[in-house]
């Protein structure tokens, strides 16, 4: 098993891989129960959807770590699962069959633009600047995650209030809104929690105890600490303890979700209607969203790490096969999606939460190979694995985000036309809570600003394209929300 892996070749040991393991599944294990309330919402069997995304996650994390044999994690994807059900599901009004039909066609088109070396090319031609802005700002995406996560901030709702205005019930108060707009009619302003709460408390107490043991240099610090973090919660009242820990009830659910959309409702009916032009540029959305995701996390993390290093680049831009474990990282990837199309759930993609298991340690698919069985066991054990509240595993997000942050230091924040790409990269990538919007955001100053010194020629043809791609999903994202 160590040649296989290479556990050895890679300085790591397989007690180092299994922590790294449970790290990654216990930061990431939010989704199991996430991902069915979203997608709950566009109709699907909630039951259904949890055992979908137990599926695709334990199918794809394990591609990912025996066929690239590299630790990352693969999971329906958060932004994603909101974007197919509340877009394409609610504002456009497609049955959640014909939903799941373009997720499956979404990851056939992110297969052959693999195969065809298109994703690698991408990756090649983004400027180095730019890749550790991108690092950086997911260590900053991750963090922000972490902190909401814990509570330490909470939002309230400053309203001008106007005749146009109403009060409707949110999070049990009230808030004043327009008619019409939503939460757009209220000012969000975020504040630092009063720690009045006991689950603030408990991340804290979480966040403090993981710092030390990382100080202290102390192996498996970061799973000692959601371990710990549960056990604290449970006298604290945010714990849940579970009556039954042998729950098989959710299992019947599967059967309503997978492979639905190959009846008359699904690909048969997604292109009746005069609807071909929105579905592509649905499945158009889906596909950048999944690719620049999974492209910022392998950046953002694979080469501080090392895992996809300067011998690994290499080789990816020498070989005509799929040899370099960035090809097959990205090969598995890409069937993921049509995979958890088929399981009944949406976009499963590269999991950034894997960063929390790297910095762990985990060097190797083995880490995968384990993240993958821990998920498997949940779907009879939900209930015992369910048992970390968010609170528990917010600390190691926060930490993970520390330590990603360390990418900020090569950029040369003196030079405006390297600096002002890399602000908006990470900026956007934070506030707006979304890594692609970041990355476009970062690809098009960059164009604007070698624009501005006359340096255009100097930028890959690809980075060029793909900022007119990007500038054209917003546009027509503009374009939805007017005519709605």
């Amino acid at each position: 098993m160590d040649n296989f892996f290479g556990i050895t070749k890679s300085g790591s040991n397989y007690r180092t891989e299994v922590l790294a393991g449970f790290t990654t599944f216990f930061t990431m294990a939010y989704i199991m129960f996430v991902n069915p309330s979203i997608l709950g919402v566009a109709g699907m069997d909630r039951g259904g959807v949890f055992v979908a995304t137990i599926l695709a996650t334990v199918v794809g994390t394990l591609v990912m770590g025996l066929i690239a044999n590299v630790p990352y994690a693969v999971a329906p994807g958060m932004g994603l699962n909101a974007f197919f059900a509340f877009t394409v599901c609610g504002a456009l009004g497609f049955h959640w069959k014909e939903a799941l039909a373009m997720v499956f066609i979404c990851g056939i088109v992110n297969v052959i633009i693999t195969v065809t070396r298109l994703r690698k090319a991408i990756i090649k031609s983004i400027p180095k600047s730019l890749q550790l802005a991108i690092g950086g700002g997911i260590g900053l995406f991750i963090a922000y995650i972490g902190i909401k996560n814990a509570g330490f901030i909470n939002f309230i709702y400053d309203v001008v209030i106007t005749p146009d205005t109403f009060t409707i019930p949110l999070d049990g108060g009230a808030a004043l809104l327009a008619p019409g707009f939503g939460m757009d009619g209220a000012n969000v302003i975020p504040e630092l929690s009063k720690f009045s709460t006991a689950g603030p408390i408990l991340a804290l107490i979480g966040l403090a105890v993981t710092i030390i043991l990382l100080q202290l240099k102390v192996r498996g610090a970061m799973i000692i600490g959601i371990v710990a973090a549960t056990l604290i919660g449970i006298p604290m009242g945010v714990t849940y303890v579970p009556e039954r820990l042998f729950d098989m009830s959710a299992l019947a659910g599967i059967n309503e979700v997978s492979f639905a959309f190959f009846g008359d409702v699904g690909i048969k009916s997604l292109f009746t209607d005069g609807r071909a032009f929105i579905v592509i540029i649905t499945v158009f959305a889906f596909s950048l969203t999944d690719t620049f995701d999974t492209i910022g996390t392998f950046i953002g993390t694979g080469r501080k790490s090392g895992i996809f290093d300067a011998n690994d680049e290499r080789a990816m831009n020498e070989s005509k096969g799929f040899k370099s474990k960035m090809d097959k990282a990205l090969f598995a990837d890409s069937t993921a999606t049509s995979l958890g199309a088929l399981f009944g759930t949406s976009n499963a993609t590269t999991y950034i939460e894997s960063a929390s298991g790297i910095s762990e340690g985990g060097r190797t698919g083995f880490t995968s190979v384990v993240t993958a069985a821990l998920f498997l066991v949940c779907l009879p054990l939900v209930a015992l694995f369910g048992m970390a509240p968010a609170q528990a595993t917010a600390p190691v997000l926060i930490i993970v985000g520390i330590m990603m942050a360390e990418s900020f230091a090569d950029i040369r924040w003196k030079e405006l036309d390297e600096a002002i790409p890399a602000f908006f990269t990470v900026t956007i990538m934070t506030f707006a809570y979304n890594i692609s919007y970041g990355i476009a955001a970062g690809f098009i100053f960059y164009i604007i600003v070698k624009l501005c010194n006359k340096k255009l020629k100097d930028v890959h043809p690809i980075l060029t394209g793909a900022t007119l791609l990007f500038v054209l999903y917003f546009v027509l994202m503009a374009m939805e929300r007017i005519a709605g």
